[in-house]
Order: C-alpha cells, then sequence, then structure tokens
C-alpha cells in the first residue's frame, strides 16, 4: 500500500498537497511586496517634485528671470511631462510598466539638480524639460503598474497610492522650507537629487523582482484563445470611455491646479484674510485631499467606482461654491476641506478605470487629460477674476466638479451599453 504522506515525484520534480497553498502565499507575498514598493515610488515622485517646487522663487533671482520670463520657463515641465505622457504607454509595453518607472524614476531626479545652475530663463526652460520627461513618464508608469496591482488584489487600492504621493508632496515641501533659509539651491537641489536616486536604487530590486501581477481572468499560455470579437473589441470600443475618464480627470485637476495658486489670493483679497492665515487654506485642502485618498479604498468598497465618482463629484461642487461665495473666513476653509474629501478620489479612480480598460496607453491617455486640466486651470482662473471677479471665477472648480460627476455616470453607463453589445 502506497504511502501517502511521501511526496509524489513527477518530471518536473517532488510535489505535495500543500503545494498550492505554498503558491498562493508566495503569491500573496509577492504582491504586498510589489505594493509597498510601487507606493514608495509614488511617495519619492510626490517629494521630489514638491523639494523642486519649494525652490521657485530662489531659481528665479538666480536667472534674473522677470514673472512673465520664469512662466514661459516652467511650461518647460509641462511641455515635456505631457508629450512623454503621450508616449509612455508605448514603451510600457515594449519594455514593461515596472522597468520604465525605475528608468523615469533616475532621470526626474537626476534632472531635479539641473535648474540651480541655470542663470538665464532660456536655459532653465530647457533643463525643465528633462525634467518634465522623467516626472510625466514616472506617472503614466507608475499609475500603470498601481492598476495592474488592482486587478491582482482585487480591492480598489488605487487612492492609496496617490495619497503617499500627497504625503510625499506635503514632506518635501515642509523639509524645502525648513533648509530654504540655510542651503543654497545648488546644494539643496543636489541633496535631493541624491535622495532620489539612491532611494530609487534600494527601491528598484524590490519593483522589477519576480513575475508581473495577473488579474484573475487573465488568458495563460496553454489556455484556449479568446473567442473573436471578444478582448480586442473591447478595447477598441473602450476608446470613448478612455477618454471619458480623461477627461474626468481634467475636470478635477483644474480644481487643484486653482486652488494651488488662487486659494490664498481669494482669502486675503476677498475677505481680508492675513497672509499667514490664508496660507492655511490651501493647507486645509491638501490636508483633506490627502485624508479622502487614505480612506479611498473603504469609500470605493463602500459606494463602488461609479457611486465614488458621482458623490464625489457633487461634495466637490458644493465645497466649492461656499469656499468661492461665503462672506467669512472659516466657512471658506469649511468648504476648501469639502472640496478636497470630494476631489481626493476621483482622479485616481478615473486613471484606474482608464488603464482597467486600455492598460498603460489607457493611462497615458487619461494622464494627459488631466494634466491638461492642471495647466489650464490657474490661467483661466485668472483671466476670469480680471474679467468678473475671483469669487465668481472660482465657482468654474465647481461647476468642472459637477460635471465630473455627470461624466461619471454617463462613462459607467456607456460601458454598460458596450458590455451588452
Amino acid at each position: 500500500m502506497p504511502d501517502i504522506n511521501k511526496p509524489v515525484t513527477n518530471a518536473i520534480g517532488p510535489t505535495t498537497a500543500t503545494t498550492p497553498l505554498h503558491a498562493a502565499d508566495d503569491e500573496r507575498h509577492h504582491l504586498s511586496r510589489l505594493r509597498v514598493a510601487v507606493t514608495l515610488f509614488f511617495g519619492l515622485d510626490g517629494f521630489v517634485f514638491a523639494g523642486w517646487v519649494v525652490r521657485i522663487p530662489a531659481v528665479k533671482a538666480q536667472a534674473d528671470a522677470s514673472a512673465s520670463a520664469l512662466g514661459l520657463a516652467l511650461l518647460g515641465v509641462s511641455a515635456g511631462a505631457v508629450v512623454t505622457m503621450t508616449l509612455t504607454g508605448r514603451l510600457c509595453k515594449v519594455f514593461g510598466a515596472r522597468p520604465v518607472t525605475v528608468g523615469c524614476s533616475a532621470l526626474m531626479s537626476l534632472a531635479v539638480a539641473l535648474p540651480a545652475y541655470t542663470h538665464s530663463a532660456l536655459t532653465l526652460g530647457l533643463v525643465l524639460v528633462v525634467f518634465g520627461v522623467g516626472y510625466g513618464g514616472q506617472n503614466v508608469a507608475m499609475n500603470a503598474v498601481a492598476v495592474d496591482l488592482v486587478a491582482a488584489l482585487r480591492r480598489p487600492v488605487i487612492s492609496s497610492f496617490h495619497a503617499v504621493y500627497s504625503l510625499g508632496g506635503m514632506l518635501g515641501a515642509a523639509l524645502g522650507g525648513l533648509v530654504a533659509s540655510h542651503l543654497s539651491p545648488s546644494v539643496h537641489l543636489d541633496v535631493l537629487a541624491a535622495i532620489g536616486l539612491v532611494a530609487t536604487a534600494v527601491m528598484a530590486p524590490f519593483l522589477l523582482r519576480g513575475p508581473e501581477p495577473s488579474a484573475p481572468g487573465t488568458v495563460r499560455r496553454g489556455a484556449p484563445p479568446p473567442a473573436p470579437g471578444g478582448a480586442g473589441t473591447a478595447v477598441r470600443a473602450g476608446t470613448g470611455a478612455v477618454v471619458l475618464f480623461g477627461v474626468i480627470a481634467g475636470c478635477t485637476a483644474y480644481g487643484e491646479g486653482s486652488m494651488s495658486d488662487w486659494s490664498a489670493l481669494h482669502l486675503t483679497q476677498d475677505l481680508g484674510a492675513a497672509p499667514g492665515l490664508a496660507a492655511f487654506g490651501y493647507s486645509a485642502f491638501a490636508l483633506a485631499m490627502t485624508l479622502g485618498r487614505l480612506s479611498g479604498t473603504a469609500v470605493q468598497e463602500r459606494f463602488g467606482q461609479r457611486g465614488t465618482l458621482v458623490v464625489g463629484g457633487l461634495t466637490a461642487a458644493v465645497g466649492m461654491l461656499v469656499g468661492a461665495l461665503a462672506p467669512v473666513t472659516w466657512l471658506v476653509f469649511a468648504g476648501f476641506v469639502v472640496m478636497g474629501l470630494g476631489l481626493s478620489n476621483i482622479f485616481p479612480v478615473a486613471i484606474g478605470r482608464a488603464g482597467a480598460l486600455a492598460g498603460p496607453n489607457g493611462v497615458a491617455v487619461a494622464s494627459t487629460l488631466g494634466y491638461g486640466g492642471l495647466l489650464i486651470g490657474p490661467p483661466a482662473i485668472g483671466f476670469l477674476a480680471d474679467w468678473l471677479s475671483m469669487p465668481v471665477a472660482l465657482t468654474t472648480v465647481s461647476l468642472l466638479a459637477a460635471i465630473a460627476a455627470v461624466l461619471g455616470h454617463a462613462a459607467r453607463d456607456a460601458g454598460h451599453r458596450r458590455a451588452r453589445g
């Protein structure tokens, strides 16, 4: 009688009845390690970018640039990021999203030191194009990795990655502010570059190690091919939905960019708040965004992605109406907090849905449209404030948040119609 406790030997090697369990444990361990690595890359991205932003005034003085010349130079970041975002989806398909994330992180870390060595607006703009290439590419690539992880984990955890990006930004800005009066821009940005490169080198093996995460239902080698008109048709049909999710991301990024540039001026100019108090307006908004994203997984599990988009957009719309039109400072602060909570999970959900529909190319399209909203918001508010008034101009943030809610519902309905077709 055979010994049932003896391992069974086959052509591959000895196996036991616990092998599937061990494989499942290994898979969970791999996904957990990968999630930590991706999370840290999100945090590093926010940390490095914020560290550069706080040194813009010092770099402006060093380059002897006027306000308008500085504005043109700063477009270098946007130009490099937008162009790269449109191409990164293809790079991720050829090389994989994880290696592209590492490469772009290293490039961004190297490039962040360059602005401190420029002495004209022209050279500043040129090196910022390089910085924008790294920043834009990393944002698309790491979001593509995050989308694959969400599918493999079967949990809507994408907001947690963006929360750590916000935390990294807050930490980078705080540390940058502390050392700004003690270190020259060149020393500060050199140290920042070194931190970025060392962190990238340390985290890269954890990100690159192991197989790509596979979602439930992934067609593996040896499985029968999909039926004609199946996956390929769905991807083509999903192009319109990807664009819709990109527009949703752009609507919410419009509000984020407007808040960063105009919230303090609104509080000082229209409500007479002291500069120190006015600065806390954006801080309250940013903190609400971070807290909202930290709770994003629970929110999506409770309300679903459709509910998160719709309720979030409507909440942000109401919050910004209060923030723009309230006659007293504490109500404006409350409005900013409500808006931050409402907007917090819309951008991550929109990027995640675009990636689920079309992979890295979907992330690239949605990220590009979202970044477009970030670029359009601040100048649009400025022009409208000149023509009308700052409170009226800020109501456009509320309008676009409401549009994001409507589009969130429409994109979901469109997806259901395609599935039925």
